[in-house]
């Protein structure tokens, strides 16, 4: 079973996730960005929902920046990405809600 937290190692939520998920890999967005390929499966999987409007850095971005397709926001602005995404055995869940931590059994 393998399961793996895209996140920033700063954020409270992606500290919750790694504290239910232990086992889990985790991995610093920041540190290191998401590829091309990575960012398009992303977006595949979630659309503009992988974009966290609630960000301060989303309060930041001008008009221009916030009119971006999705793919251009997280090349240029990797913590915009809505977290923690995780994969677990094929399967992709964005954030850390309830139906999130049920649909992973916890």
């Amino acid at each position: 079973m393998t399961t793996t937290i895209l996140g920033l190692k700063t954020c409270d939520t992606c500290r919750k996730a790694i504290k239910a998920l232990p086992d889990a890999a985790f991995r610093d967005i920041r540190a290191d960005p998401l590829s091309a390929e990575e960012r398009a499966t992303l977006i595949a999987q979630f659309g503009d929902a992988v974009i966290n409007r609630a960000s301060t850095t989303w309060r930041g971005l001008s008009d221009d920046d916030k009119a971006m397709d999705p793919d251009d926001l997280l090349a240029a602005h990797p913590t915009l990405m809505k977290r923690p995404v995780i994969q677990k055995n094929g399967a992709w869940y964005l954030g850390w809600k309830v139906d999130t931590q049920k649909a992973l059994g916890l």
